[in-house]
């Protein structure tokens, strides 16, 4: 399979990986195994599938990059009869995909993903030499904990009455704001979707993974500390120098701060790696010689 080119990349194979739960579906960019020797590099996201990491492969062109579609999004069908994304649950696809590729492998982790890859660190480190964790969305992580759940719960509540742009516009309004989720910003009225660009009618659609509550284990999960600080591999908590008090920023520091480290700060923000195709466009060059940077 082939598509328009992102610069330094001019094909990509597509595979499949098949178990009884899941058929994994999955983007290769460069040999396999790599010819240099080094790990593959995985990118993982959550609820973003494999497309959302194509212009970052292409700008590391040296490595074999995989990424991969998350279990029940994107390309990667579901047989298992579940609808919530689970990090604990979408490791083990990791560890089944890494041991596919012949692992261990370095990883790039954004937003969910991030939870995900730091789930599967506490479960099987050996899969991992590095993990650059970039903004993982942990409430359980912030001194705000409880008001964070209820934002969380007022952005669902929203979708849930409205649709996908209310909902959308109510995610916006949480995720911009600066600081602690206060008693002041509980009591704001839902935001109108317009001034955000957003659609205003109803789809009557109530599936949306980032919206619904079908993702809340990944925004709830609570990391195993120790494993992690015990763990072979080496964990890098990143985040965007444009995110600073936002609530990823503030899960991020709280994060690496549980873990005895300092944040790694990358250029941009929550999607840095990202071109103009989704939204709004990070700035994917500096990101990918960040990224080449702090891997090593």
């Amino acid at each position: 399979m082939s598509f328009a080119a992102p610069p330094g990349l001019t094909s990509m194979e597509t595979r499949v990986l098949v178990t009884p739960d899941v058929d994994l579906t999955y983007d290769v960019f460069g040999p396999l195994p790599p010819a240099d020797g080094r790990p593959i590099l995985l990118a993982v996201g959550q609820p973003m599938a494999a497309d959302g990491f194509h212009v970052l492969a292409g700008l590391l062109p040296e490595r074999t990059v995989v990424a991969y579609d998350p279990r029940g999004l994107g390309r990667s069908v579901r047989k298992d009869g579940g609808t919530t994304f689970d990090p604990e649950v979408q490791a083990e696809d990791l560890h089944a995909l890494i041991a596919e590729l012949g692992g261990p492998v370095e990883v790039f982790g954004s937003s969910g993903g991030a939870v995900t890859a730091l789930a599967l660190v506490a479960a099987h480190p050996g899969d991992v030499i590095t993990l650059v964790a970039h903004e993982p969305p942990l409430i359980p992580v912030t001194p705000d904990a409880a008001n964070g759940f209820r934002a969380r719960a007022a952005v669902t509540e929203a979708y849930e009455a409205k649709g996908w742009g209310a909902g959308m516009a109510a995610f916006i309004a949480m995720t911009s704001w600066a600081g602690e989720y206060t008693e002041e910003y509980l009591a704001q009225p839902a935001p109108d979707p317009a001034q955000f660009g957003m659609p205003t009618e109803d789809d009557g659609k109530r599936d949306d993974p980032l919206l619904s509550d079908l993702s809340w284990a990944v925004s709830g999960y609570e990391p195993d500390v120790d494993a992690l600080r015990n763990a072979s591999s080496r964990v890098v908590i990143a985040v965007g120098e444009e995110s600073a008090g936002t609530f990823t920023d503030r899960t991020s520091r709280a994060a690496a701060a549980l873990l005895g480290q300092e944040v790694a700060v990358f250029p941009s923000h929550h999607g840095g790696f990202l071109d103009g195709s989704f939204g709004y466009a990070g700035k994917p060059e500096e990101f990918a010689v960040r990224l080449r940077e702090v891997l090593g």
